[in-house]
């Protein structure tokens, strides 16, 4: 090939690579997809982070079907922010990790608002679910979060400092949790509970 015919070839690339740098096609999707992906990554971990979360049970379940057993794993997680915001999900997946992430993000969906004063509930309360019933009372400061694992992670991941508990009836975890929360989500402070009899506070408080 002559020097005349190399130049004329190198001439050839350039033109076509300068094309493709000025196509919108390429430098759009390129960009674009980039920039998905980076946020994505930086709003996952942040989404994350605003609530806690702990598993409270994983079961092992399986399901019969025409090839045989289909095993699987279900999760019940516990999420708050400590800042009175807590609740609780399930999730079914093939993986551990799968069914906690499904329970975490079904949590996100239940959550409830829990009155907090002074670092411990407004008053006494009982909640019950199914065969399970947990009692709940206010305490003063410095007596910690008196409950078992189940219990603690409810009340400890809702922000509440300061509270004693009893577990009465059924043992399952799921529905002691779930009686937690039925006990919780009765709370009122003395202002709400005024507003819904229509009085002001300071009648209430005699």
């Amino acid at each position: 090939m002559t020097e005349k015919e190399l130049e004329v070839v190198e001439q050839e690339e350039v033109l076509e690579e300068e094309a493709q740098d000025k196509s919108p096609r390429g430098r759009g999707s390129n960009k674009g997809r980039g920039k998905g992906r980076q946020d994505k990554s930086k709003e996952q971990p942040k989404e994350r982070s605003e609530y806690e979360e702990r598993v409270v049970n994983i079961n092992h379940v399986a399901k019969v079907v025409k090839g045989g057993r289909r095993y699987r794993f279900t999760a019940v997680v516990v999420v708050g922010n400590r800042k009175g915001r807590v609740g609780v999900g399930k999730g079914t997946a093939i993986e551990i990790p799968d069914a906690i992430n499904k329970a975490f993000e079904d949590a996100k969906k239940n959550l409830i608002n829990v009155p907090i004063v002074d670092g411990t509930i407004p008053h006494g309360a009982m909640g019950v679910y199914g065969g399970s019933k947990v009692m709940l009372r206010p305490a003063p400061g410095g007596t910690g979060v008196v409950a078992g694992g189940a219990v603690r992670a409810v009340v400890e991941l809702a922000g509440i400092e300061n509270i004693v508990t009893k577990s009465l009836g059924s043992p399952t975890q799921v529905n002691v949790v779930k009686a937690t929360l039925s006990g919780l989500k009765g709370l009122r402070t003395i202002e709400q509970a005024a507003a819904l009899r229509g009085k002001t506070a300071e009648e209430l408080r005699g």
